[in-house]
């Protein structure tokens, strides 16, 4: 609860400005990426569980598929990691339970280095995936992708197109991720500095 004296105060009115910004960040960051890993990690529970011995450009690429559940469990920590954002907003607002600037930066560092190795995950994983496609459709005839192959080749399934757009939903995930931790990297930055001229 903002009051009077807290309205009078501008170093406090700075941090307490933080605070807010910490809650909304960490609120929008769960949920934006909680609703954009649903579908990925909906993909990956088909893929281990239901699809049995699918076929297509991805089986038997173990580099791949440990790349992808690493990316997968970077998403699943930055989604996290946004979710204690909040109570670090609550922390930053009392002043009995205000970390220093150092242990805040500290905190947003390690969500950007997270969502950061997600990208990097992603752009490989993609990197591996669209040049196996890609080299599979300069190998096949002018006329198109054959539907059925009776020698038991390789072919372009439905499920490689949904694992390319799960892809693109975790990349788009950790880009909001490494956004929304500059974003807060700037605001800590700004109001603790505000705040230590003003002391």
């Amino acid at each position: 609860m903002i009051n009077k004296k807290t309205l009078d105060d501008p170093q406090f009115a700075k941090l307490e400005t933080l605070a807010i910004t910490f809650q909304r960040a960490g609120r929008v960051g769960f949920w934006s990426q909680f609703w954009l890993a649903t579908f990925p990690i909906a993909v990956m529970v088909f893929v281990l569980f239901f699809a049995g011995n699918l076929a297509g450009t991805r089986s038997g690429s173990s580099v791949i598929e440990w790349l992808t559940y690493a990316n997968i469990l970077v998403l699943v920590f930055t989604t996290w990691w946004f979710s204690g954002y909040r109570r670090l907003g609550r922390e930053i607002a009392d002043p009995a339970t205000r970390p220093e600037a150092e242990a805040v930066v500290g905190r947003v560092w390690t969500g950007l280095v997270a969502s950061t190795l997600g990208i990097v995950f992603s752009i490989l994983v993609m990197l591996f995936d669209v040049g196996q496609i890609f080299f599979y459709f300069l190998t096949a005839p002018q006329g198109g992708v054959p539907t059925v192959q009776m020698g038991g080749g390789t072919f372009v399934s439905a499920i490689d197109m949904a694992s390319l757009f799960a892809l693109v939903m975790v990349m788009a995930a950790e880009v909001l991720a490494t956004l929304m931790g500059l974003w807060l990297l700037f605001r800590t930055t700004q109001a603790y500095h505000a705040a230590k001229a003003q002391a």
